[in-house]
């Protein structure tokens, strides 16, 4: 990896030589940069582009900052709240040889040999991590459906927590989902899962990628908007 200086900031960024004649600077959803440069081109003429456009390198990533998760930290105390797929259940603990978590009467239920916070933190991410797969899986095949016509292939599909993103396409076109999305309605993680899709055809956030966001899920401003509030 690469960088250089833009005022009191570094933009670091990956360099690809190719054939053509076009300097192209890419920012991911993951805040990556990525410059596609012309064969043989020189240094310092590729960082000269990087700083010419290094105002717009960090507008861009500075976008993805507002996918900061907001769930608040928990206690895993009896009576506390937690989310799955939108809906709000209280914590009910017991303690039994056996562990288990179900949601039951606006509950989520947990049984465990121990009721430290740790273990029930522990039991519960669990929990969510199993039931990202399969939900995660299903959106990934609905969304793969709706952009065939893209012939975006099959790209590999990752479940990673991570600090601050609900979603990432890296520039490898495997799309990262954090697991606790889980807690959001399932329109929020179809919202997220079309906006990474969309980076596979449009990698940059321009005018023509909230066109195809557009098109793919209109109303998707508003599932964002219940994405950001949904866990406080």
């Amino acid at each position: 990896m690469m960088q250089v200086e833009y005022g009191n900031q570094t933009i670091a960024f990956d360099l690809i030589y190719r054939e053509g004649k076009t300097l192209d600077i890419e920012v991911h959803p993951d805040k990556s940069v990525l410059v596609k440069a012309p064969l043989n081109t020189d240094l310092q003429e590729i960082y000269k582009r990087i700083v010419k456009r290094g105002r717009w390198v960090l507008k861009q990533q500075d976008f993805f900052d507002q996918f900061l998760p907001r769930t608040p930290e928990r206690e895993y105390v009896p009576g506390e709240s937690h989310y799955y797929l939108g809906r709000k259940y209280v914590l009910h603990l017991r303690k039994g040889k056996e562990r288990s978590v179900k949601l039951i009467s606006g509950q989520i239920r947990v049984v465990s040999p121990s009721l430290a916070p740790e273990a029930i933190m522990a039991l519960l991410s669990s929990w969510y991590y199993n039931h990202a797969q399969v939900k995660f899986d299903e959106v990934y095949n609905e969304t793969l459906q709706i952009f065939k016509r893209f012939d975006v292939g099959n790209p590999n599909l990752e479940i990673r927590r991570m600090k601050n993103r609900w979603g990432s396409c890296t520039p490898s076109q495997k799309i990262i989902l954090n697991p606790e999305i889980i807690k959001a309605p399932k329109r929020c993680i179809q919202y997220v899962m079309i906006h990474e899709f969309c980076h596979l055809v449009i990698p940059n956030h321009n005018k023509e990628f909230y066109q195809l966001l557009g098109e793919m899920m209109p109303e998707w401003e508003r599932w964002k908007s219940r994405l950001e509030g949904v866990m406080v």
